[in-house]
């Protein structure tokens, strides 16, 4: 083999080298900053692996927000129509939080309870990726549907 051909060869082998380097750095730091979305009953499920960071997502339940008199501290309860899961936060609320309203919280589960970092309640579906507005649709319908008043018997 000729040596400027063997020289181009090694050049050609170790960018080679590095590229693979970088894209799996790359992925690798990718795969620790994501957060999935899921919903209490996925949660209380087993569907979150353990001290995983995640978001959860679901409706704030009616007459379940609880303030602190003494500090920053929030606690209420998140919905998806088919389960309930505690939240706890420690910060100031967004102005669109309330009851009744769709939220994405970012945390982690320790001991049985969510302990939310951050607090998103929901704008409009300008800025909510699609699955995330029908899941948020679908809770949205079902505590509909549980709130309902019972028809009047005549």
């Amino acid at each position: 083999m000729n040596p400027t051909r063997k020289r181009r060869m090694t050049i050609i082998a170790m960018v080679l080298a590095a590229v693979g380097v970088a894209t799996a750095l790359t992925v690798f730091a990718l795969q620790q900053n994501m957060t999935y979305l899921f919903t209490p009953v996925e949660v209380l499920g087993g569907k979150v692996p353990a001290d995983a960071r995640f978001r959860l997502g679901g409706m704030v339940k009616a007459g379940s927000i609880q303030r602190s008199a003494d500090s920053l501290k929030v606690e209420f309860v998140t919905t998806d129509g088919d389960a309930d899961m505690t939240v706890e936060y420690h910060g100031i609320l967004p102005d669109l939080f309330r009851e009744k309203q769709s939220v994405i919280a970012t945390g982690k589960m320790q001991g049985g309870r969510f302990v939310a970092s951050e607090v998103l309640a929901k704008h409009d579906e300008t800025y909510v990726p699609r699955d995330v507005a029908d899941a948020m649709a679908k809770a949205h319908a079902k505590h509909e549907v549980k709130d309902a008043p019972a028809p009047q018997k005549q």
